[in-house]
């Protein structure tokens, strides 16, 4: 959390005693060493301080365990959770979400811990032809820690699994919200998919991250003294490496800090020693990752790492420069060559010695997302269509603008950008930085910690207006820094000294509005969304799906319990989840051939053979084949979005662009044939059970052709 205010004066001037020889400096600095400097901060000023730190802790908590409650009231109320079966309850977890839940599942029936362990990293009972290491591939270290704590806290006697898995989600949530929690909860729909997926691993994930961010926003400050810089330092560690273990994608995130770090550290804002220890943290916590998540080699070759290493060889390349000087300005640009160009030559010497599994599909989805290329790949086009991965709507941002919070993250951000701008002119022009910042200078751009935000926040934006899905990054990080802007009096006090402000005196002002403001909008925001949140609780709402309760029934009931089963991946998260059957493909987007994987199943909705389906579901050993009645017969706005719109451009079955080669298909729609019932296509599937939205056809081992 972004704190206000700074600390006394008299600390900063013992802590940093001007060094020069000049004489106006030396009278200065004798002038200083003749003032009696007290060894302790006056009483009134330590019960200041702790007020302060006690309210604000008092506060965050007190938020987070709303948020908490009100989550999970919520979703009783959604799904009328406690009221279902199993069975129903399980179904709640959609796509990727059953996956984790369920070997959560099968950490708690195992024998042991270790054994358990061992199933899940020799795991090959849930894809096809293939062992895989789920701990690793999947970063399923949560589920393992929450299954060590349902066992050893004896909880197993006294609420069931399923409620002690959301409730430590639920509760890390509360974590995240802290004293953003009016904006947070107002605007919940673009700021977590708790509600909808909560064993995700972002859930996880982000609130040791909003952890480490608030160390690393105190350990920056110029100001703290050494047992608070030691705490911080810990708390950043354990929060970094924690976030590295939850998920597969926290070194990108953690490359991005790494670059504002960078950033920070080039615009000389005297925190270079510190922002160097931050990237010790993060050598540490990716050489630990990468030995305790069995050597993975994405750590190795991740751009964190480059980066990091890069920045340390060139800090040891460095120059014994005198600051302020012109070499010393010819210096930083050669620096930033340096850091940029061995960062990209690291990487890539990185991979060319480090065996790992290139991610060549992220790459050429950023490509054609940026329209730098075009393709017809199933895949490709099929990442480009889900809603998470396109740009935000004109309702994301109507939604903030409502709730007030964009138009103050946006003053809040505009102000602390300028001011910033004016500390980094300063230090071109050979400028120092006040040692002292005080609330009447109005320089909130010269606290370090603001300009490593403001950096941060750009860059989560930026990524933000590219990918929706990435909202739930930047919009908690809106929250934040709009809720510390309007509670700031040193924001306010930069803005009045820009407007000349004489009627009043802008200190008094700032201090003023800085309660004010909040206060008015939050009760604003009480009145208007209170209401609405209240009958929300009120509302009694249930998940409502029979179709699949049935299919999942008669699974469990009917089909052998060595059985492969083949269908969306979506579906066979549910299945993998609900029956623990195995299943030829699952819901996960980061493994290339689970990619190729699904786009050869996906096969069963485009217009091909009968044959060429059959080969393509024998070719991984399964049994049954699911048809979904929504696949099939989609009818969505984006016409050239439905899956089998997909499969027909890939196919070469439709001509979407002039000049295309248009390959006739003289076979119908494979999921609308087989349901028929006649040859060739009942020689190789037989159907053995079907309800309103699914059919479920058994893959003939022998094949016997009919006339």
């Amino acid at each position: 959390m972004l704190a206000s205010g700074t600390g006394p004066s008299i600390e900063l001037r013992q802590r940093k005693k001007p060094k020069s020889s000049e004489n106006k400096e030396s009278a200065k600095e004798e002038k200083i060493d003749d003032t009696p400097v007290p060894e302790r901060a006056p009483k009134h000023v330590l019960f200041q301080r702790f007020a302060k730190i006690f309210i604000g802790c008092l506060a965050a908590v007190t938020s987070g365990m709303m948020y908490a409650l009100y989550l999970s009231a919520y979703h009783e109320r959604k799904f009328w959770f406690s009221n279902r079966q199993e069975l129903e309850r399980e179904i709640t977890f959609q796509g990727d979400s059953a996956i984790y839940y369920s070997y959560y599942k099968d950490m708690l029936k195992a024998p042991s811990f270790e054994r358990g362990v061992y199933e899940l990293t020799h795991n090959n009972k849930t894809v096809s032809l293939r062992t895989i290491n789920a701990v690793q591939q999947l970063s399923l270290y949560p589920e393992l820690i929450a299954s060590v704590l349902y066992q050893a806290t004896g909880s197993n006697e006294i609420i069931e699994p399923v409620y002690f898995y959301i409730g430590i989600v639920f509760g890390l949530q509360g974590i995240y919200v802290t004293l953003t929690v009016a904006w947070f909860i107002i605007n919940r729909m673009d700021t977590t998919r708790i509600e909808y997926s909560i064993p995700l691993r972002e859930n996880w994930a982000l609130p040791y991250f909003a952890c480490q961010i608030a160390a690393l926003t105190g350990y920056l400050k110029s100001n703290l003294n050494t047992y608070g810089e030691r705490f911080c330092y810990l708390l950043m560690s354990a929060s970094t490496y924690m976030f590295m273990m939850m998920w597969e994608y926290s070194h990108y995130l953690l490359f991005l800090q790494a670059i504002s770090l960078f950033l920070l550290d080039n615009f000389s804002l005297e925190q270079s020693d510190k922002v160097h220890e931050v990237y010790k943290i993060y050598i540490f916590s990716l050489f630990l990752g990468y030995l305790l998540q069995f050597e993975n080699s994405a750590l190795l070759v991740s751009p964190l790492l480059s980066l990091v290493v890069a920045l340390m060889l060139v800090k040891c390349l460095q120059l014994n420069v005198k600051k302020r000087t012109f070499v010393a300005k010819i210096m930083k640009f050669i620096n930033f060559y340096l850091v940029c160009t061995l960062t990209v030559t690291l990487n890539i010497i990185m991979k060319t010695f480090v065996p790992h599994k290139e991610n060549g599909h992220m790459l050429k989805f950023l490509e054609v997302k940026l329209g730098l290329n075009m393709t017809k790949n199933f895949t490709m086009n099929w990442l480009l269509c889900q809603e998470s991965l396109q740009a935000p709507s004109q309702e994301f941002f109507l939604r903030l603008t409502q709730s007030s919070l964009l138009p103050f993250y946006i003053l809040v951000l505009i102000i602390c950008f300028l001011s910033m701008m004016q500390v980094i002119f300063r230090r071109i022009n050979g400028e120092s930085l006040k040692e002292t910042v005080t609330l009447e200078d109005g320089r909130i751009g010269e606290r370090p910690e603001i300009i490593y935000h403001v950096i941060h926040t750009i860059f989560f934006g930026s990524l933000a207006m590219i990918i929706e899905g990435l909202k739930y990054l930047w919009t908690p990080y809106v929250c934040m820094l709009a809720a510390f802007g309007v509670c700031s009096p040193e924001l306010w006090t930069t803005l009045f000294k820009w407007l000349r402000l004489r009627t009043v005196h802008p200190v008094l002002l700032a201090l003023i509005l800085s309660m004010a403001v909040p206060t008015i909008i939050g009760l604003s925001l009480w009145k208007e969304f209170f209401p609405r949140l209240m009958t929300e609780l009120t509302e009694l709402q249930e998940f409502y799906d029979p179709d699949t309760v049935e299919l999942m029934t008669w699974i469990k009931r009917q089909a052998p319990v060595a059985a492969v089963f083949a269908g969306s991946p979506q579906l066979m998260g549910a299945i993998k989840l609900c029956t623990g059957w195995m299943v030829t493909s699952l819901p996960l987007y980061n493994d290339d051939d689970l990619l190729k994987r699904n786009e050869n199943i996906y096969q069963i909705y485009s217009k091909r053979s009968a044959e060429d389906i059959y080969k393509i579901l024998t070719s991984y050993k399964a049994n049954y084949l699911i048809v979904e009645d929504a696949i099939c017969n989609e009818v969505g706005t984006m016409r050239g979005c439905r899956v089998k719109d997909l499969l027909d451009i890939a196919n070469g079955h439709v001509v979407c662009e002039e000049g295309d080669k248009l390959t006739y298909s003289k076979y119908g729609r494979f999921c609308h044939e087989v349901k028929i019932n006649y040859s060739p296509y009942v020689n190789y599937f037989t159907r053995v059970y079907w309800n309103r939205s699914y059919f479920v056809y058994k893959i003939n081992t022998v094949i016997s052709f009919q006339s």
